[in-house]
């Protein structure tokens, strides 16, 4: 039964790190753009003008 409570204890320590990590990046701001990140790779560079 000792072990339950170890477990349990431990099991709420990690989520509440997770928790934690995922706060201080959305504060930071590491979710704010979704969307174009993965549409810029589809797109090709400008040509570089010939001098």
């Amino acid at each position: 039964m000792a072990v339950m409570l170890i477990l349990l204890i431990a099991s709420i320590l990690v989520a509440g790190g997770f928790l934690v990590a995922f706060l201080i990046s959305a504060r930071n701001g590491q979710f704010d753009d979704d969307y174009g990140p993965p549409l810029r790779m589809l797109f090709d560079d400008q040509p570089k003008p010939k001098q």
